[in-house]
């Protein structure tokens, strides 16, 4: 019974079911009554395809201006519209902020540049970046030449786009104005070699209050108590001998230079722009090749070669004088000028120097010896540093700088000597008698061992002349000759008995002082470019006149690097710059990178130290001597 009530009621609810369904459809007509309704149109969802996005986003970048436009739909071809959008809303900056590059350069920001190969938004150049690990704050693209990872200095050429029309004291105003850290490095700069100047009165001091202790210390009645007891020294005399050597005013300026940079930048820029940005390699090649060149078969062999022509002379010390200031420059130009000028000042030190000259032969020697050698290596294209700033960009080759350059610097640097000569002759007959009164001493007692005049084996003298040859051959590798270097001293220790002992402190003073000299000097080419570019447009004598004084205050290579950066030079404007650099090179010590090692060596000789006022007036005559041979002769 329950089983039949079930089942009723399910056929209940199925009825009622189809009717409701039946109720709710509609009739299907099988025969229109009247004319058919046209069905309304349906409406299509345009769906916007990835590049209409990306120029849609471009386009509506109203801080951008056509070119930077134009620019940024060339780089975003790679990009996907998500990466393009994070790219434009990066809240660092980049190349497409809105900002220019010297915009970029003022605020002192770093900038994410245009990919490789991409229109610049600036300029709308391609730009051609070098794959790197870190991303510098300066690519090749605004630099001209290698990436910068420093912030400072602020490439030359960004200054340009808008400095159109200026003269050269509104581009300085500019440029000081854009970055006012070019005008504190600069006072820097400025500073150490005013403090160059004053070396010698630091040192006069030092001796005077060294002096001043010691009758101190007379008077107090001092006395050594124990062996290991040591004697007190003035502290004030001590700093003042340190502030008096001219090998470490540079390094000492770097300090103060340091926290100039930390004021206007960062320190993490300056350690960027020592370990990235300025290459050390010049202060170590030269230090080795100090090292190597005052070896005992290298002096022994440039000694026998300069004797050749001191015997046209009976050896006499003018005949010696003659020889090493006529021939050991000239081997500047296959050697390397700081190799020759070790040699040379380690020949007239023991020839020359030791016999006690007065006090204007010291400083005519020297002077001659470092405008003759800053010349005498442009014989060739390959050694001395100002000609290879030049020589490939230029395409100056062995003819053309012996055609140009070597000849005359033979002619100037014979002339000079014999000008000297001259002068000082009279003084060479006083020196003669010394030296045979000498030689009737030494030959009544031995000499030192550094003076034996035993025979050195060939093979000694072969590996000596290798290790030299390999040295200048990869001076432009540091990994390379420093290498060679550390076989070198292995073969000292081997042949003990044909070297002398020899230091590194002179080699290391000098190498620090040229590294002190390329840190604070390479962020001076924001008023040398410009000086340069003027100078240009004064003809060719006036051009070099100005290039010599610019050498003085400054390494000759630095003027002639920064002028191959100049576009559009004429020959005669650029035999003009070089001419003038390597003419200037031997009027202060800073103004080519081999004269600090001959004053180390010869500042010896020199009581209160060498006076950069004394060696400027003795080098202005040969100095000028060269002038003309290369300003007359062209």
């Amino acid at each position: 019974m329950q089983r039949f009530v079930y089942q009723i009621a399910l056929a209940c609810f199925a009825f009622v079911g189809c009717a409701v369904y039946a109720q709710q459809a509609e009739p299907v007509p099988t025969e229109p009554t009247t004319a058919p309704v046209a069905a309304a149109p349906v409406e299509t969802v345009h769906v916007k395809t990835e590049a209409e996005l990306k120029e849609e986003l471009i386009a509506g970048a109203d801080h951008l201006s056509d070119q930077a436009k134009a620019a940024l739909r060339a780089a975003a071809g790679d990009m996907s519209y998500k990466f393009l959008k994070g790219y434009m809303n990066y809240k660092g900056h980049h190349a497409f902020d809105g900002h220019s590059a010297l915009d970029h350069a003022k605020m002192k920001e770093r900038f994410l540049p245009p990919s490789n190969g991409m229109p610049c938004p600036d300029c709308g150049e391609t730009v051609w970046n070098r794959n790197s690990d870190e991303i510098p704050a300066w690519t090749c693209h605004y630099t001209g030449g290698k990436e910068q990872y420093s912030r400072f200095p602020i490439p030359l050429g960004i200054y340009e786009s808008e400095e159109e029309g200026m003269g050269l004291w509104d581009k300085l105003c500019h440029r000081v104005k854009v970055d006012n850290f070019n005008l504190a490095a600069s006072l820097i700069f400025l500073c150490a070699i005013l403090h160059t100047f004053l070396a010698p009165m630091f040192q006069s001091l030092a001796h005077k209050l060294e002096h001043a202790h010691k009758q101190k210390l007379k008077q107090e009645k001092f006395r050594i108590l124990h062996p290991e007891q040591r004697v007190p020294v003035s502290f004030a005399s001590t700093l003042c001998h340190f502030l008096g050597e001219v090998e470490v005013v540079f390094g000492l300026w770097i300090i103060p230079f340091a926290l100039v940079c930390n004021t206007y930048y960062s320190m993490e820029d300056f350690l960027l722009y020592i370990d990235h940005d300025t290459s050390f390699t010049e202060p170590l090649f030269v230090a080795v090749v100090m090292v190597i060149a005052s070896s005992r078969p290298i002096y022994r062999l440039a000694e026998n070669t300069l004797k050749f022509g001191a015997s046209l002379g009976s050896g006499t010390p003018a005949a010696w004088w003659l020889s090493v200031l006529c021939i050991a420059p000239l081997l500047g130009s296959f050697i390397t000028e700081p190799a020759a000028m070790t040699l040379a000042a380690i020949l007239l030190g023991k020839k020359f120097y030791q016999l006690k000259p007065s006090d204007s032969l010291k400083y005519a020697t020297i002077a001659l010896l470092f405008v003759n050698v800053s010349v005498g290596g442009t014989l060739t294209h390959f050694a001395a540093p100002p000609i290879v700033m030049v020589a490939g960009k230029w395409d100056w080759g062995m003819g053309h700088m012996f055609l140009h350059f070597g000849w005359k610097a033979v002619a100037g640097i014979v002339l000079a000597n014999v000008i000297y000569f001259m002068i000082f002759r009279k003084e060479f007959d006083r020196l003669a008698e010394v030296q045979r009164a000498n030689s009737a001493f030494d030959s009544a007692v031995p000499t030192s061992w550094e003076d034996r005049q035993d025979v050195i084996p060939y093979w000694v003298y072969g590996v000596s002349i290798f290790f030299l040859a390999w040295t200048v051959y990869f001076a432009h590798h540091p990994a390379c000759f420093i290498g060679g270097f550390m076989f070198f001293l292995g073969f000292t220790m081997a042949t003990p008995q044909y070297q002398n002992a020899f230091s590194i402190k002179v080699p290391m003073l000098v190498a620090f002082f040229l590294a002190g000299l390329l840190i604070m000097g390479g962020v001076q080419g924001w008023w040398m470019q410009p000086v340069l570019q003027a100078l240009s447009e004064l003809g060719a004598t006036a051009t070099m006149g100005l290039a010599s004084i610019l050498t003085a205050f400054n390494d000759n290579a630095s003027v002639t690097f920064l002028a191959s950066t100049v576009p559009n030079l004429q020959e005669e404007i650029k035999y003009a710059i070089v001419a003038g650099a390597v003419t200037g090179g031997g009027l202060t010590v800073i103004a080519n990178a081999p004269n600090p090692a001959g004053q180390a060596i010869l500042g010896k000789y020199f009581k209160s130290g060498i006076s950069a006022l004394k060696l400027f007036l003795w080098a202005f005559v040969p100095t000028t001597i060269m002038f003309l041979f290369f300003i007359l002769i062209r």
